[in-house]
């Protein structure tokens, strides 16, 4: 007999919907019934693509005797951390709070209110050391609740305390962007690439502040970067698109998820970085263009739903030969399924995917990467002529699940990240799947003028949306519109920046994770961390920078500027932690005089109607060239609602045009790609 999660939008939540255990999904009516019954709340939250979940599910969730316990003792709620950013970001504080260390699946204990009396994360069924059983943490807090009432309460209380206090931002500081990238620099990985060690996450965020910068040094440090995440075993050499992050130092051997979220980040990166290593003949550039059209691939034949947004996520595990749920069975390749698939350019094949007969993974089976020189490449012809192979017998394998709900902020990631690569890489359809999914999220996710945060099948669910979805779906609408040369987008853009000043905004210029009215945690979330996704109030930013520039709007900047402020004290204190705080500065600095190099530009390319294909042709140009932070318009002549963009700017001689503006000051009109290139580069 089902419960009722049956009719639930997340898939997440749906998979525990046969569970004995009677779960409700996030709601005041859970809060209800912990009060009428005078029990606590056990709030278990989770994703699709967790691997610990759903181990925790079936040896614990799927035990009846441990689900009688629960349904007796407390009101279990299962939340979908993808789709209640909001209730997941207290939690998670709390359970960093309580134990040191967080992440998912999450298990919380609160009062009937949610408040959080106890938090722990992976709880096995048997006592392992010093690790309790899940049954013995549940009779532990359910005697504590019965027995010591008092002491429970004062403890949900100083933790509520506490986690209030947290939500605040640092003071503001002075941001001195060139110290903030030279910290950034220390926190690079030398030997592997990347930052930190294992797990490895990409930190897309960082990556943007270091091809930001500019300078030499930094930019070889994002170019080593993704130059080994592309050629490592996180990412999928054969259908493109990067797991979640490596296990390992050395991007050998990644925790098989993919995230929609993580490939939008990475898509924009792997196009900046490809577009400066072509300009300066770095012998890399076609390891970032393969990174940046396989995360392209991976969306159009993996993600993109029937509605044309696209899925969340897929998952690490899949079934392998003898039908068993393994980590990575789809992914992963013997020695001799080499040989009976490539015969004899196994061997061969093998030594440059990183095959071996020990194995890099489990089971004698490995990982693929690239082992080839990235100066001096294996011979494109036969390497595409493997790949293919290969990936047709990977076809036949069972893929792993994906998690088909919509999340609007990452569509909107996803959207932003297809139209600037869709410029940059000349690849006109690129930007029409960002339409399509755009129409999408304008026609279903937002409702009242404010997003919904998840829809799954074409039907939007309840729960609202967050910062983070109002500002990555105004700048993926507002790039959109600015490369169609569609002002309705922009429009649309401003409109809903403005609603979510009123949704979102704090009083002192920030702004709040959540509405006020959108969750009963009297705790109103203010994460401004960039990792290892934009912040709701960087997303905000950046969605309000971008829209000021394409409209002449100085009250949107100056609203940008104050939101900025409340991140200052964290770029100061760990940059590393705010890049696209960091990106930000950079910019700013640069168009202020105070780093070298050329400011953010505007670029307006007019042409006549009917002559798009040209128009995009010299917009490629100038989206390889342009300077970090630039904003490119492509127009048909005699569109408005530009500000004053297009004011006067029309084609020469019948010819697709190019205006170069930046700050007060505007260049002379040029009509051909070398004149543009030239214009950009220039201080």
């Amino acid at each position: 007999m089902s419960n009722r999660l049956a009719n639930a939008t997340s898939p997440y939540l749906r998979q525990h919907a046969d569970n004995p255990v009677d779960w409700l999904p996030w709601g005041e009516e859970a809060f209800e019934r912990a009060r009428e019954r005078d029990v606590p709340l056990f709030v278990s939250i989770g994703y699709s693509a967790c691997h610990w979940c759903h181990v925790m599910a079936h040896e614990s969730f799927e035990d009846p005797g441990v689900a009688a316990y629960l349904n007796e003792h407390f009101v279990p709620v299962k939340v979908d951390r993808e789709e209640r950013p909001d209730v997941d970001a207290v939690y998670l504080q709390a359970t960093q709070a309580l134990t040191g260390q967080a992440g998912w699946p999450m298990s919380v204990f609160t009062t009937p209110d949610g408040a959080p009396i106890f938090a722990g994360t992976y709880f096995p069924p048997r006592r392992q050391g010093r690790v309790p059983s899940f049954g013995e943490v549940c009779t532990a807090i359910a005697g504590a609740w019965r027995n010591d009432r008092g002491d429970t309460a004062r403890r949900a209380e100083a933790i509520a305390q506490a986690l209030a206090a947290a939500t605040g931002p640092l003071p503001p500081a002075e941001i001195d962007a060139a110290a903030a990238i030279a910290e950034i620099r220390t926190n690079t990985d030398p030997v592997h690439g990347g930052f930190g060690g294992a797990p490895k996450f990409p930190q897309a965020t960082a990556l943007d502040a270091l091809l930001a910068a500019g300078d030499a040094a930094s930019v070889e440090l994002a170019f080593e970067a993704l130059g080994a995440m592309a050629r490592g075993g996180i990412h999928d050499q054969l259908g493109g698109g990067f797991a979640r992050y490596a296990v390992d130092d050395a991007w050998i051997v990644p925790h098989f998820e993919k995230m929609l979220v993580d490939n939008a980040l990475l898509l924009a990166s792997a196009t900046r970085a490809w577009a400066l290593a072509r300009a300066g003949g770095d012998p890399r550039a076609h390891v970032f263009e393969r990174a940046a059209r396989g995360i392209v691939t991976w969306l159009e034949t993996v993600a993109r739903t029937a509605e044309g947004a696209f899925a969340a996520s897929t998952d690490a595990d899949s079934r392998d030969a003898d039908g068993a749920l393994r980590e990575g069975a789809f992914f992963v390749w013997r020695r001799v399924q080499l040989d009976d698939v490539l015969g004899e350019d196994a061997a061969d094949a093998a030594a440059v995917f990183g095959v071996t007969d020990a194995g890099t993974f489990e089971r004698g089976a490995s990982t693929l990467r690239r082992l080839d020189p990235a100066d001096d490449p294996v011979d494109p012809a036969w390497f595409e002529s493997v790949r293919a192979r290969l990936a047709a017998s990977r076809a036949e394998r069972t893929p792993p699940a994906r998690d088909d709900k919509v999340v609007t902020a990452w569509n909107g990631h996803t959207i932003d990240a297809l139209v600037q690569a869709g410029l940059a890489f000349g690849e006109p359809t690129w930007i029409d799947a960002a339409a399509t999914a755009a129409r999408f999220l304008r026609d279903v996710h937002l409702v009242d003028g404010l997003p919904r945060r998840v829809s799954i099948d074409g039907v939007v669910g309840d729960a609202p949306g967050v910062a983070e979805d109002a500002g990555a779906l105004a700048a993926g609408f507002a790039r959109l519109g600015a490369a169609t040369g569609d002002a309705a987008w922009l429009e649309l853009a401003r409109e809903l920046l403005a609603r979510a000043d009123g949704a979102f905004g704090l009083e002192d210029g920030g702004y709040a994770d959540a509405r006020a009215d959108a969750s009963p945690i009297a705790a109103r979330a203010r994460e401004l961390s960039d990792d290892p996704a934009p912040s709701g109030t960087s997303t905000l930013i950046d969605a309000a920078r971008l829209v000021a520039a394409l409209t002449d709007d100085r009250a949107l900047a100056d609203r940008a500027a104050l939101a900025a402020e409340t991140r200052s004290g964290l770029v100061a204190r760990a940059p590393m932690a705010v890049g696209r705080a960091v990106r930000d500065a950079l910019e700013d600095a640069r168009e202020e005089g105070a780093l070298p190099g050329p400011p953010p530009a505007q670029l307006v390319v007019v042409h006549s109607p009917g002559d798009r294909a040209a128009a995009l042709a010299l917009a490629a140009v100038g989206a390889r060239s342009a300077p970090p932070g630039s904003a490119v318009v492509v127009a048909s002549d005699g569109t408005t609602r530009f500000g004053t963009l297009l004011a006067g700017r029309h084609p020469l001689d019948g010819r697709p045009t190019a205006f170069v503006c930046r700050g007060t000051t505007c260049s002379l009109p040029v009509t051909s790609e070398v004149e543009l290139a030239a214009l950009l580069a220039a201080e």
